[in-house]
């Protein structure tokens, strides 16, 4: 074998299974690293390491996922899109509640918990999306795909609005924790705020945007041909 195939061949394995590699990647750096411990003390902090994985993570694992296993990701119903966004929706809001993300600060285990079904949601956001874009054929499906994606794009609004505009610290934690040293309790909660607005919610709006600026030009185009069509003689 020459050292010209073994460069293709590598190139292949890399453009196929790179982009799944940096999602591990990306979620080792942001399990691993220092955030889950500064996410005990900071609101703000907990939120860079959930926006990372809903809103970078995730889609680019479902993009990887696309890409290593084409066929796999077509089966995926794109009709399913807005059942995945009414899943994450439940489980943002409820990890957001304030019992449940008080717990979850303060317990290893319920942290993990929180963080892989912050994962598994995603994933099934996103992976409908791609499914739906897949299906060439099925306007339905990707008319899903685009909605769900904006769908959980303005839920995740709605909660970054609450949580910035909100009048006071809305977590008992802000009491027993020790957020970043220049800020108050509640001033690390409205940067929480703007960072799911700034990340969380633009990241699906674009995603949701692409999906249906496809679904448009695909309409145009198939009306452009059937014009041409019945122009014949």
């Amino acid at each position: 074998m020459t050292g010209a195939t073994l460069d293709r061949r590598h190139s292949g394995l890399l453009a196929r299974f790179g982009p799944l590699g940096s999602a591990v990647l990306l979620l080792a750096l942001l399990w691993g690293g220092p955030l889950p411990e500064r996410a005990e003390g900071s609101f703000a902090a907990h939120m860079v390491m959930h926006m990372g994985v809903v809103a970078l993570a995730a889609p680019l694992a479902a993009f990887g996922l696309a890409r290593a296993f084409p066929g796999l990701v077509r089966r995926v119903p794109g009709r399913f899109a807005l059942l995945a966004a009414l899943a994450e929706f439940l489980l943002v809001w409820g990890w957001h509640a304030p019992a449940l993300h008080d717990a979850a600060r303060q317990s290893l285990s319920l942290l993990l918990l929180e963080q892989a079904s912050f994962l598994a949601a995603g994933l099934f956001v996103w992976l409908t999306a791609f499914g739906a874009a897949a299906d060439g054929n099925r306007t339905e499906a990707r008319a899903a795909g685009a909605a769900g994606l904006l769908v959980t794009s303005m839920h995740m609004t709605l909660l970054g609005a609450l949580l910035l505009l909100a009048p006071r610290a809305l977590y008992a934690c802000a009491q027993l924790c020790t957020p970043f040293s220049t800020l108050t309790a509640h001033e690390d909660q409205q940067l929480g705020g703007v960072l799911m607005l700034a990340i969380g919610g633009s990241a699906y709006l674009v995603g949701g945007l692409v999906l249906l600026a496809g679904l448009l030009n695909d309409r145009r185009a198939g009306g452009g041909l059937a014009s041409s069509g019945h122009s014949r003689p």
